[in-house]
């Protein structure tokens, strides 16, 4: 990897994170090389790839939006994906419940 940076960095500021994830989509790194080399989860520095992705796309926009909108957006993104995670949930348990039911008669 060539961004200068110690295998041994304690606190990875914006910069550091910036630069690591310019070598990821510059193609010279990828996600599980940084993650042996930096002791890092690969999932934490592909929360970083995305975050950096969002932000570039937000940047380019005729109209970028605020940092409150973009946290009211990401918000009611995650509130949507909860909501259809329960019920899926709940739909399976009905199911196991009636499917329970046939068993036993």
């Amino acid at each position: 990897m060539s961004v200068t940076m110690d295998d041994r960095i304690k606190r990875w500021t914006a910069k550091r994170k910036t630069a690591l994830v310019v070598e990821i989509i510059q193609g010279k790194t990828t996600v599980a090389e940084a993650s042996r080399a930096f002791d890092l989860s690969p999932s934490e520095i592909e929360g970083w790839v995305d975050d950096a992705k969002w932000g570039m796309e937000n940047a380019l926009r005729a109209n970028p939006l605020e940092i409150r909108e973009q946290y009211q957006k990401q918000l009611r993104d995650l509130q949507e994906a909860y909501g259809e995670a329960m019920l899926e949930l709940r739909a399976r348990k009905k199911l196991a419940a009636l499917m329970e039911r046939e068993d036993g008669q």
